[in-house]
């Protein structure tokens, strides 16, 4: 299945040798479920790690070049496109030095265009390139239940599956490399207009007096309810901002669905719009609250003291 071999675990499963690189808010959870589905991995982050106490016999590399060597697949979790174009295709990027086979899966949300441009490097280099991105945010990743958004080769996507199995509740493939990305940049259009709408209706409620518990009871039945609504609804009437998905982040992503939309000739003005409401929220200093810190800044503009 992979070039580069692989072996038997302890445990008689397929033992991937994989590095990871991005150890996060969400990389932390991946490289926990990859190492309880059997796999030998190694981490690698730019900067010093903060690892669960789960998490602190990884074996870290002190370098891209020293986490990829000998490994049969790259496993990516970054914070966007201007951190895979050097850790990807740097000086000392994975395409620089993971060996002719490597299988590279990359669940960073980024620009479509990106992706396939990192697909061709990496296929003149003789690797392999799925674009992966997730749904999903903290829990889903420490709990290995992300849902995966696969842009590849069928083949490529049949060998990544093994591994991605082993950190989600479901996985997708939407076509060729691009494909994931664009799929995802889909769905976090409606995550943006979901919390903008959800940050107004809440700040409504509150203001006209509507008790919280009452208020979550009918939302969490209606026809229009989603799991968002019923979980971020609760956290923000309750004041818990703690990230699961940084502000700062879905700013980045609202940026580049309309880029990628007006790319398109496709007109999105309800995420323009958005975009600026996460924009503003972070110029408030907000960005390093959950994406729901948008509902501090809402509820300020209706004259609420924060939620």
């Amino acid at each position: 299945m992979y070039a580069n071999g692989g072996q038997e675990s302890e445990r008689g499963k397929f033992m991937t040798r994989i590095a990871h690189l991005g150890l996060g808010i969400m990389g932390r959870g991946m490289v926990r479920n990859l190492r309880v589905g059997g796999h030998d991995v190694t981490g690698w982050n730019r900067s010093a790690p903060d690892l669960p106490s789960e998490l602190l016999d990884l074996s870290l590399a002190p370098s891209i070049s020293a986490a990829v060597t000998a490994k049969d697949v790259v496993t990516i979790c970054l914070t966007g496109p201007d951190a895979q174009r050097a850790v990807l295709m740097g000086d000392d990027g994975v395409l620089c030095h993971a060996p002719v086979g490597t299988l590279i899966i990359d669940a960073t949300t980024t620009d479509p265009e990106l992706a396939r441009e990192i697909g061709a490097a990496a296929a003149d280099r003789g690797l392999r390139y799925v674009d992966a991105p997730v749904f999903g945010s903290r829990g889903e990743a420490w709990d290995g239940r992300l849902d995966f958004i696969c842009g590849g080769s069928e083949k490529d996507v049949a060998d990544a599956r093994p591994v991605l199995e082993s950190m989600a509740a479901t996985i997708h493939h939407l076509g060729p490399v691009g494909a994931g990305a664009a799929a995802k940049l889909v769905g976090n259009l409606l995550v943006a207009a979901q919390l903008v709408s959800l940050g107004e209706a809440l700040a409504l409620a509150r203001k006209s007096g509507l008790p919280d518990a009452a208020l979550m009871g009918f939302l969490d039945v209606t026809d229009y309810s989603s799991a968002l609504i019923r979980g971020v609804g609760r956290n923000t009437l309750a004041g818990d901002f703690s990230p699961h998905f940084y502000l700062r982040h879905m700013l980045k992503d609202a940026r580049l669905i309309t880029d990628h939309a007006h790319r398109l000739g496709v007109s999105v003005p309800m995420t323009a719009a958005a975009a600026e409401q996460f924009q503003a929220a972070v110029n408030h200093g907000h960005g390093d609250l959950n994406a729901s810190g948008l509902h501090v800044t809402q509820f300020a503009n209706a004259g609420l003291e924060k939620p």
